[in-house]
């Protein structure tokens, strides 16, 4: 019983923690009157989808991360946790970047280097846990279609 409230806690820690730094960047930074500007595109999604989009990403990878933990991919002589933190850090950076500075250039670099450290956090996950490399493919979609929206916003 004691294990399973540990493990109960260790989830939520898990899933709240990149949550709630997503959701303080969005709060603070996601409110664009520039990119709502530009939103009248139809192929740039709506200011609310992307900070939704944002949110279950943080969730998905969160969740994986945790199975990784579970299974003890993050312990020993593991990369696996740098990449994470490094994913994280990434994804809270490119909202105020874009949409609230307007630094598309910079942001798609950004992007590029997100997406190169997700495919390799779906690696690392996927040979801990194939259900965490299986919650990152998600993930990935959605950075490769920021990097669409990001190169379409660089020629506006």
């Amino acid at each position: 019983m004691a294990k399973a409230g540990r493990s109960f806690r260790s989830l939520v820690v898990a899933l709240v923690v990149p949550l709630s730094l997503t959701l303080a960047i969005i709060l603070v930074f996601g409110s664009s009157h520039k990119y709502q500007a530009l939103a009248n595109h139809f192929w740039l999604p709506p200011l609310w989808l992307i900070h939704l989009a944002s949110l279950g990403s943080s969730f998905l990878m969160g969740l994986s991360a945790w199975l990784v933990w579970a299974e003890g991919g993050f312990h020993g002589p593991s990369d696996a946790l740098p990449l994470y933190v490094a994913q994280v850090s990434l994804s809270l950076t490119w909202d105020p970047l874009v949409l609230k500075i307007g630094s598309a250039r910079v942001g798609l670099v950004f992007l590029v280097v997100h997406f190169g450290t997700l495919v390799t956090c779906y690696k690392k996950f996927r040979r801990v846990n194939p259900a965490a490399g299986d919650l990152v493919k998600p993930c990935l979609a959605w950075v490769a279609f920021l990097i669409y929206v990001n190169s379409k916003l660089i020629f506006i």
